[in-house]
């Protein structure tokens, strides 16, 4: 049999024997049930209510017998006057009947026999003859007055939890679960209820009531993931990852790491990948991409590999675990497998090595950003144009193919050719490395050197921020990634030229295997 329900006596909301609190007002059913008190003593009268009600018909003439009237009783006029503040000085709450919806009627009766409405809301409401709701005695008007809030000072006292309602039956919700009750100040509240261990709070009601599947049981929203924002920073490096504000996730991933070198000196490692959207789990792609080539990389460091070899062999590790996602999970109709693309940098004896596969970028900035230059070219469609001459870069990089990129990672790569490139600052200054939820804002070195913070190398967290909030300020179109490391003053050194053919010498461009692969990173 369905759960029994009676009335909240505040509001008359329907609540059930076992509800400790009324879902509508809030107020503790127990205690009211314990105290004997009706709350409605002290509520204050709703906004809006009016305080003077006539029961009368469009035409102003009274309403006849067994029809609607409103909350109140009968004046000189014959019309019911509703009482939200208080019943008349002889007034008796009576609570042996309802409306037919369940709800108490609070109406008085007058010369021609007719019922009000039920209280609160000041309007007509049926209440049929023979439906006595909670009224006084009639008064010198000989009409009754509604007893809504609290009642006369003659009035008789509310039994404990009487409503004056039927007992209805209503369906138990698949979420109520019988506990015992408790009463007073140590009553739980429900809003504060949470598993163990998660004191997520909702970012639109403040519940702590977030689901397994991240949205909250309170209110309905959505709460962010733990990718759309993240901040690391530690001695030497930092990162900033955003989702932005068009993508439902965020497909970039970057890991930040320091470790020493045998002879003792210090390495930092930023690595920053991109998921490639039109693949299967871009996100878990580049996740995979940054988690591995970041841990090949310090283990290599470690051991006193060559950072320019640390770097090629750290990127092969990464594709190979992109590769081994193809297998892992199921390919997603119309996309092709995992992918993603990968920039990484590494510090290391004052020199800084940078390796990179895709469209991802790695700059550099001096302090007083005079030779601010990129330090990658992208495998991308628009390179290829533009070194085989076919448009200039500003046409290459307008056109819609743009983005479709030539090198990534992924078991649909036909061969992966990392880059390297390794040079010695010859001035204080910072290595950025972004994905194109950044530079597409700033193509050029020049223009995002004008964004760049000047105290980009002293405050790199700061500056990866504000870098972050540029490309979210004007759109937000993509997932935005941005590493900085730090490069303090060093003794001018010969800049030690890449083990392949130089990506950066006059106007010469490096020239990988020509693949093209459609879809955005």
């Amino acid at each position: 049999m369905d759960q029994l329900t009676l009335s909240c006596p505040n509001c008359a909301q329907p609540v059930a024997e076992s509800d400790r609190y009324c879902e509508e007002c809030g107020i503790d059913l127990s205690t009211a049930r314990a105290s004997g008190t009706d709350p409605r003593a002290t509520a204050p009268a709703p906004s809006g209510f009016s305080a003077t009600h006539h029961a009368t018909t469009p035409d102003d003439s009274p309403l006849p017998s067994g029809t609607s009237g409103a909350a109140g009783g009968t004046g000189a006029d014959g019309g019911y006057d509703a009482a939200p503040g208080a019943a008349g000085s002889r007034g008796t709450a009576a609570h042996d009947g309802a409306t037919g919806g369940g709800l108490p009627a609070a109406a008085g009766k007058g010369a021609d026999g007719a019922y009000g409405a039920m209280p609160g809301t000041g309007g007509l409401g049926p209440t049929g003859g023979g439906l006595p709701g909670a009224a006084g005695e009639p008064d010198a008007g000989g009409g009754y007055d509604a007893a809504f809030g609290a009642v006369g000072a003659a009035a008789a006292p509310v039994p404990s939890g009487a409503t004056g309602d039927f007992v209805l039956a209503a369906p138990v919700l698949a979420t109520e679960v019988e506990e015992p009750e408790v009463s007073g100040a140590g009553a739980p509240d429900p809003w504060s209820s949470v598993p163990a261990g998660d004191a997520r709070v909702c970012v639109g009601c403040g519940a702590q009531r977030i689901d397994t599947d991240g949205y909250c049981e309170a209110c309905g929203l959505a709460q962010p993931r733990p990718r759309d924002h993240q901040e690391r920073s530690l001695n030497g490096v930092c990162g900033v990852s955003d989702r932005g504000h068009r993508h439902h996730r965020n497909e970039d991933a970057f890991a930040v790491a320091a470790t020493s070198r045998p002879d003792g000196g210090s390495a930092v490692v930023a690595v920053v990948c991109d998921g490639v959207s039109s693949a299967t789990r871009p996100d878990d792609a580049s996740q995979a991409a940054a988690d591995s080539a970041s841990e090949a990389l310090l283990e290599a460091l470690e051991s006193g590999v060559e950072p320019e070899t640390a770097m090629t062999e750290a990127i092969m590790t990464a594709a190979n675990r992109v590769d081994e996602l193809a297998d892992e999970f199921e390919r997603e109709p119309s996309r092709n497998a995992p992918a993603c693309t990968i920039v990484s940098a590494v510090l290391t004896e004052g020199r800084v090595t940078v390796g990179w596969v895709g469209d991802s970028r790695a700059y550099w900035f001096p302090d007083d950003r005079s030779g601010s230059r990129r330090l990658t070219v992208d495998d991308s469609w628009a390179t290829r144009m533009v070194e085989a001459g076919l448009m200039s870069e500003a046409e290459a990089f307008a056109d819609a193919r743009a983005h479709a990129i030539t090198g990534w990672l992924g078991a649909d790569a036909i061969e992966v050719e990392p880059h390297t490139l390794t040079f010695t600052p010859d001035a204080p200054g910072t290595v950025l490395i972004c994905t194109d939820g950044l530079w597409n804002y700033a193509e050029a070195a020049a223009d995002l050197a004008a964004v760049v913070p000047a105290d980009a190398r002293t405050k790199p967290l700061h500056a990866a921020q504000t870098l972050a909030r540029y490309a979210c300020d004007r759109g937000g179109h993509d997932n935005v990634t941005v590493a900085l490391l730090p490069v303090d003053g060093i003794e001018p050194h010969e800049p030690t030229m890449p083990n392949h053919p130089p990506t950066l010498v006059g106007d010469s461009l490096d020239s990988p295997t020509l693949q093209l692969r459609e879809g955005e990173s």
